[in-house]
């Protein structure tokens, strides 16, 4: 299934002055999507009697599988593989073997009353490292076994060049991660890599995969899933590859990690402000972050979006990670002296970036009068003082759902 991205606006409004005044720009979310898809072609039936690697036809004609050679430890971490059934384990590990190999028709224990298709899906969910394989292919099905035909973007020259290209990046991208200390620390740098790194672009070559992302430094939202689960899992860090929707807009995928024995949400994608300079036309500051989506928890997610139930995801329900509280942000009073005080503090530590979360709505929404009406004009009358400036910007957004205000500083 293919992906689209989709987007979601925030409240804007917009405002300039010089020196004792600032400009309001307008900022958006947008989600871009992400998976493969899957073909089956005709079904022809037989008869066969199975011998250890060999079929047997009634016309005598022998159907001789390949031996065997990734094991059950090769894969047992996967996500997906642990869904299977144990004939499906096999066939999972089937179709592993053949498209490490490129081969073009891969034999497979699947009969008539088998799911390869599904199987499929599953292995290129668990195996970001496939990035030669789109996702894609065509099968004829047999009543006890099935010949199996996946479609490969690349020749294997091209493959093992691409590859090549693929480790030097990762290698670079975690060389930074050598002072993380704690296995939350190491997300949130990949998180932070992948948002710092990587531009949306939906024309992007193979934006289905880690190349696009890693190399490219190019994808949609398939690609900076894959290459966060990639990074991770040489991290020693469980990171699943998880498909679903943004509510009422349409199909996505982001990550589950799991950090000291939890499991938590995590949108890579929508960590990137890119996504508001594409639909506004406006210039943001590319080193900002939003880190709403690291490590957070179902409840918090599923206000907007929803994962596909075809399999049992990890429950995700502590928000001791959750970036607002963490790091002091998150007020279930609001006291506008100290909020003031807070945001002078950030000014004066060179941030460029201000975010705020409430607790509760009604708490929010007194709060998000007074910092809009008063707070802003008087930091940003701060920022110019402190600065020494002639003229200050800024750009705000809120989401209400999610009880959220952030400020941009520009200078």
């Amino acid at each position: 299934m293919e992906r689209d991205r989709r987007r979601r606006k925030k409240r804007r409004r917009n405002r300039k002055t010089t020196r004792k005044g600032f400009v309001f720009l307008v900022l958006l979310l947008v989600i871009i999507g992400a998976a493969g898809v899957l073909k089956m072609t005709k079904a022809v039936p037989g008869l066969f009697r199975e011998s250890g690697n060999v079929l047997l036809s009634d016309s005598g004609q022998k159907i001789e599988f390949p031996e065997l050679n990734v094991s059950e430890e090769d894969v047992a971490d996967g996500f997906y593989y642990q869904q299977l059934t144990e004939r499906e384990k096999q066939i999972y590990r089937e179709i592993l073997q053949g498209v490490r190999s490129m081969e073009e028709t891969i034999l497979l224990h699947a009969g008539e009353n088998d799911e390869a298709g599904k199987i499929y899906e599953y292995l290129m969910y668990d195996r970001s490292e496939l990035f030669w394989c789109d996702g894609s292919s065509k099968m004829t099905v047999y009543k006890d076994y099935t010949e199996f035909h996946p479609s490969y973007i690349c020749t294997p020259d091209q493959r093992e060049s691409r590859r090549e290209q693929i480790e030097n990046a990762a290698q670079e991208a975690l060389a930074g991660a050598q002072g993380c200390g704690t296995e939350y620390e190491k997300i949130k740098y990949i998180f932070k890599y992948l948002v710092d790194t990587v531009d949306y672009d939906q024309n992007a070559l193979d934006n289905q995969n880690i190349y696009s992302s890693l190399v490219g430094k190019k994808s949609v939202c398939a690609g900076y899933s894959r290459a966060a689960q990639y990074l991770l899992k040489q991290m020693g860090i469980e990171c699943i590859y998880v498909v679903g929707t943004v509510k009422e807009q349409g199909a996505h995928a982001w990550n589950i990690v799991k950090c000291d024995d939890k499991y938590y949400q995590m949108d890579v994608t929508f960590g990137d402000p890119i996504f508001q300079e594409n639909e506004t036309g406006e210039t943001l500051p590319h080193d900002l972050v939003n880190y709403e989506y690291l490590c957070c928890t179902d409840e918090e997610i599923f206000t907007d979006h929803q994962q596909d139930d075809f399999v049992p995801y990890p429950v995700c329900d502590s928000n001791d990670l959750e970036y607002y509280r963490i790091n002091g942000l998150y007020y279930e009073t609001f006291d506008e002296n100290e909020i003031y005080e807070k945001m002078k503090a950030g000014i004066e530590q060179g941030q460029e970036m201000f975010a705020i979360r409430f607790s509760e709505n009604a708490v929010y929404e007194v709060a998000k009068e007074k910092i809009i009406d008063n707070l802003i004009p008087q930091a940003a009358e701060f920022l110019v003082d402190f600065r020494q400036l002639e003229e200050v910007k800024y750009t705000y957004a809120v989401d209400d759902r999610k009880r959220i205000i952030m400020i941009f500083w520009y200078s």
